[in-house]
Formats: C-alpha cells, structure tokens, sequence
C-alpha cells in the first residue's frame, strides 16, 4: 500500500514537473526550433530570419528598412544602395540579390525589378520586395532557387517613385490619386499651385464623390445597395447629380481640385518615341524630366549584363508588352515576339485571370513608356503587370470578360459580404461653401485598386514565380563541345559548339541590329591562331572567316535555345582553352589537349 502510494505521488511530481517546463518560456532558439519541426506548407519559408507581414503595405521608409533587414540577415546574398534620389530628396533605394561569393553580380545574366512608378498603383513595390524576400530565405532550402541565385542576379528596385507613393499613404487622395510624380505644376493657367493635398472636406483621409440632390439629374441610388449611384432608366427620373471628387473650386471656374498633387506622368517620360504633352497626355518638358527616371536609365547603362526587365502597375489582371504606339511596330521583330510569347503564355498560366496582350493594340496608346525604353533603346526583354483583376473577386468571369466599366456592383458585393463594408465610406450630409447641402461618400482610397490583406501573398506570390521564370530564361552560355584534329605542318584544327540554354538570346534582334552591347566573344588560347569562323553550314563546311583577331572571334548572338558553331585553325597542339564571354549570358570555359 505504502509503495502504491510512492508511486503515485513520484507520478504526480512528474506531471507537475512537465507541466511547470511546458509552462515556462522557452528561449528564442527553442521557438525556432518548435517551429521548424511543424508540417512546412509548400512554397514559403517555414522559419524565416527576416519576418515580414506580408498581408499589408508599407511606406518609403519602412520598404527601406525591410531591405536593409534583408541585407544584415544574408550579406552573401543581398547588398542595398541608392542609385540616386527623388525630385524631394528621397533615397532611390535599390536591392541586389545573388550569390555575392559566386563572382561578381555584376558580370552575371540580370534581371531588373521595379514598381510604383504610379505612386496610387503602390502594390507593385511589394511584389518586388516580395522577390527579394523569397529567395534569399529560400536559397539554403529550394535547390532550384539556389542554383538561380548562383547563376543570375535581381536588381530590385521596389517603388521608384518614393515621393508620391508616401504622398498617397499619409495624404487625402482617392483611388486614383495622385497617379504622377510631385511635379508641382499649374495645370489649367489660372496661377495656382496646389502641391500637397486635394480638399479633404470631412477630414477622414479619403477624397470621396459629392452628390447633389437634383430633380433632373440622372443618377439615383440602387435599390439593392443604396451606397453604390447608378443611372435612372429612360422611363425614371433622376435623383442626383454626381458632382465629381470632393473638394472645392479654387479660381471660380466650375471645377474642383485642378491642380493636385502632381499632374505629370513618369510613365510617358522615357527618351523611346517621346511625345510632347498636346500629343501625349502626361508627358513634361522633355524626356527624363523626371531625376528618378533620369537615375534608372544611368543605372541600365551602367549594367550591360541586365537582359531582362519587369515593372508591376495595377490594375486590370495584364501582363503587357511593347510597342505602345502602332508607329513603333516595326521595332518589334518577329524573332523577338517568339520570345515574348514563349514568356507571355507562361505567365497566362501562372497569373489566372490575367491577359498576355499588346499595349496599343489591346489597351491604348503610350508615347514615352518605360518597357518601350527598355526593349527600343537597350534591347532587353521587357515586361508590365497590371496586379489585381476583376477576375479575384469572386473568380467567375474568364481572362479577357470585362464587366460594364459603369457597373461597379462586383466592387460593392465583395465590400459588402468579403470586406465587411470596410471599403466605402457611406453617404452623410455636407454644407459646401459653393454647392450648399451635398452629401459626401464613396470608395476609399485603399479599395478598388489594391489588394485587400487576406489576398495579397497569393498576388505577390505568383507575380513573383513569373518573375524568377524570366529571370531563369535570361540567356546562360556554355561550352557544349570541342573538337580537334592534326592538320599538316604542325597545325590544328579546333571546332566548338557554344550553347545558350534559355530562351532569350544573348541580343535581342533590336539590340543586334542596332549593336547597342557589344559582341559575344568566342577565344582561344594556347597557340597562334591563323585563322577563325563561324560556321553557318557545319555539315558542308560552309564558314564565315573572321580577318581581324581571329584568335578572338565575334558573335552577333547565340539565339535562345540554340548554338553558334566555331572553328580555329592554330599553329600548336594545344592544350587550348575555349572562353565564352557574353555580356548578358555570362562566361564558361573549356581546356582540351
């Protein structure tokens, strides 16, 4: 009995023991450890070093402080510095991301990243972080993610529009607002500038829609959702008269908030088929008006090696590329389409609900866009995604079925029973100094053109995996084969076959024919070359003999997916070692004897 008695006291001890541990705190390196033993979802980090909510935005000065936490956490992989600074001063803050220790990033195939160029479209500056985050969390566990980052490197720039991206957070502005740079300007003549703010009647941070009670207007209230104006049928009468955003007319004119925070458009300010602004809406004084435009441009012109490009806008579920204007459709050849496309249809695949399209052809025009800068005047492969599409809301309409522009109702169900009628500030009463009674309601400026939380790592996410996907397609050179055999008089001959194993070439079409970077070099080494070719026919011997240093020989471009085909007729009998060097497809070396 006594014994029984021991044994259940001991027994107790031990669960009160186990209970007291389980109870106490455990350190930071145990909740590390009781993390990675948990059931990893697929495609994210399970432990990352650099926590980050994803499911928010972020301002200028915190997107900083994300890519500097990235940089302390990985130095082999991510360094930060600013390429220059905004029209106010703010640091242009850019992340390179590659294996540091794996050569210089600089000498490797690179992709450039950025977003924001529209200060209300503010999403693309997490997707872009979002890239950075990923891989260097998932370089010592993804082995795909790990041979890319040894092989290629990210230039991110994730918001190139600072200035106006915190103006859109901190300000009043509605959805679509401000859309340009902090240009101040005087839009309509009448001398006067408003740089910082729109009138933000009620004060709530919003720049809503003013209605005006009208016996003859030609809106009234939808009868399922009061909140949301439609127009009257033809056999209704009117209630109101939309009034436009809210705010008042400063000169007298008739219309309100003319001169914004800003009025010019980054977007149609890059020196590829500029316009002036009674041609193309948007554009300023001149090409690279813009210092932030201007820092970009000598940034890719300090980098040869960058072959591909990407730039995220919102909104409307695209994946765009050039020309933007009909007139500049022959700049854009066929070889390089074939590329586009091959990339295009991969990422249809990748983004559901979203469109491979052509700017002018299936959007509208743009004189002095980025991506055409990209592709007309570097020749780099370039790309524009439209983040968030109709298509997320309830995930019923195919790709390309877009609703009636003036029926926004999918907007207002989804506020309704997904976002709890967070979105829309309800309609109230205003005594305005110029209309009188009006009432004052409508979207906020967070609805409509970015994604709610609970979807955002699902955007970031894929636009990403088509990110990396071009990246991985930047071209990647190699040495497949060499050959030699004894000719008389003491001579060699040396055959090699040279391999880009991607699918964008070493020079796009537009960058060969326009010779913007320099020739692939195909060199031996190891004895004196008397002669070098390339090959057009291999298996009749047909050649293309090079005069001038043939120990060196110069190659327009090795296509995506394809081969170039060399030989050198040396004095010697070896050994010799054959070198590629491409800017944008790296280097690879062989020695044979």
């Amino acid at each position: 009995m006594k014994t029984m008695t021991m044994n259940r006291l001991a027994a107790v001890m031990f669960v009160l023991s186990a209970a007291l541990v389980l109870a106490l705190p455990a350190s930071a390196q145990e909740k590390r450890e009781m993390t990675t033993s948990a059931l990893k979802a697929m495609g994210a980090p399970n432990n990352p070093k650099v926590e980050v909510a994803w499911n928010r935005y972020y301002d200028g000065e915190e997107l900083a402080q994300i890519m500097h936490r990235i940089e302390k956490a990985y130095p082999k992989l991510a360094k930060v510095s600013s390429i220059g600074k905004s029209y106010k001063g703010k640091e242009m803050w850019l992340i390179t991301v590659s294996n540091l220790e794996n050569g210089d990033p600089d000498k490797k195939p690179a992709m450039y990243v950025d977003g924001n160029i529209h200060s209300n479209e503010i999403q693309g500056a997490e997707v872009a972080l979002y890239t950075a985050w990923y891989v260097t969390e998932m370089y010592g566990s993804n082995e795909w993610i790990h041979k890319l980052l040894d092989e290629k490197t990210l230039y991110i720039i994730p918001t190139i529009n600072p200035d106006a991206r915190d103006h859109f957070i901190y300000e009043p502005n509605n959805p679509n607002s401000p859309r340009s740079g902090l240009v101040p300007r005087d839009d309509d003549g009448d001398g006067q500038i408003d740089e910082d703010t729109f009138d933000d009647l009620d004060g709530d941070g919003n720049i809503t829609q003013m209605r005006i009670k009208d016996p003859n207007g030609r809106w009234i209230a939808d009868p399922d959702d009061p909140r949301m104006m439609v127009l009257a049928k033809p056999d209704q009468r009117g209630e109101y008269t939309l009034l436009g955003n809210e705010g008042i007319d400063n000169d007298g004119d008739g219309l309100v908030n003319e001169d914004g925070p800003g009025s010019y458009d980054p977007n149609r300010d890059w020196a590829w088929n500029w316009a002036p602004r009674y041609v193309q809406s948007g554009a300023d004084h001149y090409p690279f008006t813009f210092p932030e435009n201007r820092a970009i441009s000598e940034f890719v012109l300090a980098h040869q090696n960058i072959a591909a490009a990407q730039s995220f806008h919102n909104n409307g579920g695209m994946i765009l590329r050039g020309p933007g204007t009909q007139g500049d459709l022959r700049t854009y050849s066929p070889q390089d389409i074939q590329t586009y496309d091959f990339l295009g249809k991969l990422g249809e695949e990748q983004l559901p609900g979203y469109r491979y399209i052509v700017i002018y052809k299936d959007l509208y025009t743009v004189f002095g866009g980025e991506i055409d800068w990209f592709y007309g005047a570097r020749g780099i492969t370039t790309f524009s995604n439209e983040l968030w599409t109709n298509f997320d809301y309830f995930r019923r309409q195919k790709a390309g079925e877009e609703e009636n522009p003036r029926d926004r109702s999918q907007l207002y169900r989804f506020d309704k029973i997904l976002l709890f009628e967070e979105g829309i500030v309800p309609w109230k009463k205003f005594n305005h100094p110029q209309f009188g009674e009006i009432e004052i309601g409508g979207f906020k400026k967070a609805w409509t053109r970015t994604a709610p939380s609970f979807m955002m790592e699902d955007m970031l996410h894929r636009n990403m995996a088509f990110t990396l996907f071009d990246l991985y397609h930047t071209p990647k050179v190699q040495i497949d084969s060499v050959y030699t055999k004894s000719l008389s008089g003491g001579l060699t001959e040396v055959s090699a076959v040279v391999r880009n194993t991607r699918v964008i070439p070493t020079h796009t079409y537009q960058d060969s024919r326009n010779k913007i970077t320099r020739p692939d070099w195909l060199t031996l080494e190891g004895g004196k070359v008397v002669s070098g070719s390339i090959l057009q026919n291999r298996f009749f011997g047909i050649a293309q003999e090079q005069k001038r240093h043939p120990e060196r020989i110069d190659v327009e471009n090795i296509p995506g997916m394809g081969a170039v085909y060399v030989r050198w007729i040396v004095q010697g009998k070896g050994p010799f070692t054959i070198t590629v060097d491409s800017e944008k497809g790296g280097r690879d070396s062989e020695k044979v004897r």
